[in-house]
């Protein structure tokens, strides 16, 4: 699917728009926006990939899933009906649900999940938002296959703050498992251990050639391109567990975009992207002849120091073609071809560096509106611990311990009632309490020597905050088993990242560094390894909402909290009763 050339007069662009996307001609006209019907049967589905076939659970028989495509301003009604045995919720990552809380999605947190035979219909309101999110779902592992693409294209009447692309392709990044990903998950929890490692990464569901000799030649992305053309790559990390860098050999993006907020455009030849995260970027092609083959290739990033992980490169390919040409290729033309060269496995610095270039866009039509004073400080010391072996069991952890992961050492356990139903119909008794920690109970150099005692205490804990509360939260990454990079994702709020360094967080002295002029507006922020990133928000969003590490395994272990945002005095400050189909407990 393609958007049109920047020289197409405008009827023409209207005309390609309902073709290209017929849920726009479909639509319902209203005063601000039109309101979009999806509908998603969650089936299973046979997949063949490394020569291996099996059966995943997929939206609509796809994989990944259809794309959403919407306009800002637009509704979004979005029936998902399970037809699998597994529980069943969709997360759609990044929209800033206001006051739709109850289409959030994460299990036990917003909703409890759909059952087998039930169905759901998520109903919310894209606003003050464009680029590229996505959505997963949000029970296990499940979102190991069930993924796909929001496409949030400019209001209309406007257009994007740089050169139309002449098409827009989705690059989603995943990880395979040859085994059932709910068996892998299962089988670590139990035993303690680090989760057995993925056989592949995909591009677009694809692992391409570099994985044994019995790839297909369909087994491979290939992007095809006309020569002297702008294209708009909408970027999205779906992998479970790694962080990647991703390269083109002999060319360079123009970085425009972070998690659906317009950044200043900066150049680059590698992307780094975590788990959680999305970029919109721009791929100016050469004046070359048809037939020119360029290798791109996306590896993970990775400083931890105990576990293994999937060590290995996904290959696509760029194609060069003309109006003329032929779009079947043969996989043995590309064997010879140069991968790109990417910056080592723990390139931390490199980073370091990538996180620093990005800055909002920041001009009148796109303000920054980073809170300049702060009403609530927190400070969040986020990394591994470890929980003891039950008796009568061997545990393969640390020590003979079972891994954990905690936020100021508490590990989240998940409830059996949704949080928002319990905050909203005043039943929280037994379901959580309201005393998270704002600081670590038990200091210590948290980039250095870690505590003799790695234990960490469980809880359903959640911080409460006053509607339009303006808060600041640090977060600081620890040393416990080595330090890692944690991508920390918000749900229900986008948030200014105003500083980041290395080593243990000076409340003294780095605040005098902070940005509070043109910070990057995020929804998901990388904790630097033995290091600290400050965010700021306003709790403009009343509802009860997840943070949590999106390395998939981290957050099993209980890297998670909730923000418990409280009612406005006025009607359009408060969250609206749940509807009526909520899935029942």
């Amino acid at each position: 699917m393609a958007l049109p050339s920047t020289f197409l007069p405008a009827f023409v662009f209207l005309t390609f728009c309902l073709c290209l996307y017929p849920h726009l001609a479909s639509a319902k006209h209203g005063s601000t926006g039109v309101t979009r019907h999806y509908k998603f049967n969650i089936r299973m589905h046979n997949v063949t990939r490394l020569c291996q076939s099996k059966s995943i659970i997929t939206v609509n028989r796809k994989f990944p899933g259809p794309r959403i495509i919407a306009r800002e301003g637009d509704r979004l009604v979005i029936k998902v009906v399970n037809h699998v045995s597994n529980n069943i919720t969709i997360h759609w990552h990044g929209i800033r649900q206001l006051r739709s809380g109850w289409a959030d999605g994460p299990s036990y947190i917003t909703q409890c999940p759909i059952q087998t035979g039930q169905s759901y219909v998520y109903n919310f309101t894209i606003i003050g938002q464009t680029g590229t999110l996505w959505y997963h779902a949000h029970v296990s592992w499940i979102r190991s296959t069930l993924y796909g693409p929001i496409v949030i294209l400019p209001r209309r009447n406007t257009s994007y703050p740089f050169v139309k692309p002449y098409k827009e392709v989705p690059i989603i990044f995943g990880e395979w498992w040859n085994n059932d990903t709910e068996a892998v998950i299962n089988q670590a929890l139990q035993t303690g251990a680090g989760p057995n490692n993925s056989d592949a990464y995909t591009i677009n569901g694809l692992p391409g050639p570099l994985y044994n000799n019995c790839s297909s030649p369909k087994e491979t992305f290939r992007l095809k391109v006309k020569p002297g053309k702008t294209y708009l790559l909408r970027i999205i990390n779906a992998a479970l567990n790694d962080e990647l860098f991703f390269k083109i050999a002999n060319h360079t993006f123009t970085v425009v975009d972070a998690d659906a907020s317009y950044v200043k455009p900066f150049e680059t030849d590698t992307i780094f992207i975590t788990p959680g995260q999305t970029s919109n970027v721009l791929f100016k092609t050469k004046n070359l002849t048809s037939n020119a083959q360029f290798m791109m290739t996306a590896r993970p990033y990775s400083t931890a120091a105990v576990g293994t992980f999937d060590n290995t490169t996904v290959a696509g390919v760029l194609e060069y073609i003309s109006d003329t040409m032929s779009s079947s290729s043969n996989i043995t033309s590309i064997k010879g071809l140069p991968l790109p060269t990417l910056p080592a496995i723990n390139a931390t610095a490199y980073v370091a560096n990538w996180t620093n270039k990005f800055r909002s866009l920041g001009n009148s039509q796109f303000p920054v509106n980073v809170p300049q004073t702060v009403q609530n400080r927190y400070f969040f010391a986020v990394g591994l611990g470890s929980d003891p072996c039950p008796k009568n069991q061997t545990c393969q952890g640390p020590n003979g311990t079972k891994f954990a992961a905690s936020i100021n050492n508490i590990s989240f356990t998940s409830p059996t009632i949704a949080l928002l139903q319990a905050r909203y119909f005043g039943k929280s008794n037994g379901v959580f309490t309201t005393d998270f920690p704002s600081i670590p109970l038990s200091p210590f150099n948290y980039s250095g020597t870690p505590p003799n005692n790695t234990m960490v205490s469980h809880g359903t804990k959640v911080v409460v905050l006053p509607y339009n509360t303006t808060v600041e939260l640090v977060m600081q990454g620890t040393n416990i088993f080595g330090a890692e990079n944690h991508p920390l994702h918000l749900h229900g709020f986008n948030f200014y990242v105003v500083g980041q360094g290395t080593g243990n967080y000076n409340s003294t002295t780095d605040p005098a560094n902070f940005n509070l002029v043109d910070p990057v507006e995020r929804n998901t922020v990388g904790v630097p390894s033995a290091g600290w990133v400050a965010v700021r928000f306003r709790a403009d969003n009343p509802g009860v909402w997840f943070m949590h590490c999106h390395i998939e395994i981290h957050l099993s272990w209980g890297l998670r909290m909730a923000w418990a945002v409280m009612d406005g005095k006025l009607p359009n400050q408060k969250l609206p009763p749940p509807p009526s189909d909520l899935p029942k407990c």
